[in-house]
């Protein structure tokens, strides 16, 4: 069963290069570059177009919400999710206006030191890597990104996924709230909470444990 990876807005498929190898049959899928407005329902299409008859789904942060669009819209499609440091809803849409207008007055370098400290522990040795990789974003279309993340919402729509689900917690992510994947775990019907050392790009700083879950997730002991 392949299985797709869906990253954090800002970053690369690079970003997966810790679990690749160790996961079978894996497909990374890197963001358009988009030369409009872009909504999630596009971009959950667009990646419904290059699936297979069906896969299984991992999706960290905007990753995460890609993901469960999939699994709502078309859960026959989904054989397992896994939903990491992610939400339903990306907290107030003046966050994410506030954002897209610093990025497109100012460029990316305005954001990206905050932005690192909502990634990563103080101690992750490779925040330069991954901050270079976030500032050589176009900030246009970043901030078309965040647009999309101020009115994207889909909490109402968690009950619609069949999939066995696993949410995965960062133990000190600052961009994304406790409460928001406890949400996730408790509205869809068949999920699993668990909370992982490291911060909002858990599968980077704490690869080990990440891949470690997101294995006995896709091969439960009792189908091996």
């Amino acid at each position: 069963m392949t299985l797709v990876l869906l990253g954090a807005l800002g970053t690369t498929p690079e970003m997966w290069s810790p679990q690749l190898p160790d996961l079978p049959d894996v497909v990374t899928y890197d963001y358009p570059t988009p030369d409009g407005p872009i909504s999630l329902d596009e971009l959950g299409n667009a990646v419904l177009a290059k699936l297979d008859e069906r896969a299984s789904l991992c999706g960290l942060s905007l990753g995460g919400m890609v993901a469960m669009w999939i699994a709502c819209r078309a859960p026959e499609r989904v054989e397992r999710l896994v939903l990491a440091c992610t939400s339903a809803r990306f907290g107030p849409p003046e966050r994410w206006t506030a954002r897209a207008a610093t990025v497109r007055a100012e460029g990316m370098e305005a954001i990206a030191d905050a932005q690192l400290d909502r990634w990563f522990t103080p101690a992750f040795p490779e925040r330069e890597h991954y901050r270079q990789l976030f500032v050589s974003m176009p900030a246009e279309a970043y901030a078309r990104y965040c647009d999309l993340l101020a009115v994207a919402d889909l909490r109402d729509e968690l009950h619609a996924i069949r999939a066995p689900t696993l949410v995965i917690a960062g133990e000190q992510d600052r961009a994304v709230a406790p409460e928001d994947l406890v949400l996730l775990a408790e509205r869809i019907p068949d999920a699993t909470l668990v909370t992982i050392p490291g911060a909002h790009l858990a599968n980077v700083e704490q690869p080990a444990a990440f891949t470690r879950a997101v294995l006995g997730h896709l091969e439960p002991e009792e189908e091996r």
